[in-house]
């Protein structure tokens, strides 16, 4: 099974570990999006999977599947995204994972350490590789509880009435806060 990694702020995953089968590959969207926005009209106005026309005319339908991925495909590039579409049993370096997270290295071995994700060993060596699955199960996991935390400081605030306080208000009690 593939999973669609949407890369958001357009750069490119650090040297890719090669598959058996494939190189994985990030692709940027085209510098024109025009054509890109075209076709995502085209997949959003019809809810049917589409047909795959071959250079010799041969027509095959698009199997639900494959649609729904190009749909996402299509609607990421429109937006300016880079796309890679990577099996989902892909293994990466820490390297590969601390850059998908966003962390450091350093950060992404202590959260092994940490046993926060799961890791295996080639054999006897010290390297250690994660599953693709894995990680973007855990950066899921992590911006599910950033953004309970946010609701609930939120709500805390609204409760405690900082949202009706005047700004200056609130600085002046800050700074005389800080002066304690």
């Amino acid at each position: 099974m593939d999973v669609l990694n949407v890369l958001g702020d357009n750069r490119d995953m650090s040297t890719p570990v090669p598959s058996p089968s494939r190189e994985p590959r990030v692709v940027a969207p085209p510098e024109d999006l025009q054509e890109m926005l075209n076709l995502a009209r085209l997949l959003e106005s019809h809810s049917a999977p589409a047909m795959l026309l071959g250079p010799d005319g041969e027509q095959i339908p698009l199997p639900l599947e494959v649609y729904e991925v190009l749909r996402q495909v299509v609607n990421a590039m429109g937006n300016g995204a880079s796309v890679s579409v990577e099996p989902i049993d892909r293994q990466l370096t820490t390297q590969q994972a601390a850059n998908l997270l966003g962390v450091s290295r350093n950060t992404l071995v202590r959260l092994l350490d940490e046993h926060e994700l799961p890791f295996e060993r080639l054999g006897a060596s010290r390297h250690r590789r994660l599953r693709l699955q894995d990680v973007l199960a855990y950066r899921e996991r992590k911006r599910i509880d950033r953004r309970s935390r946010l609701d609930e400081l939120t709500r805390q605030a609204s409760e405690d009435g900082l949202y009706d306080v005047d700004a200056g208000a609130y600085r002046n009690a800050l700074a005389e806060a800080r002066k304690s």
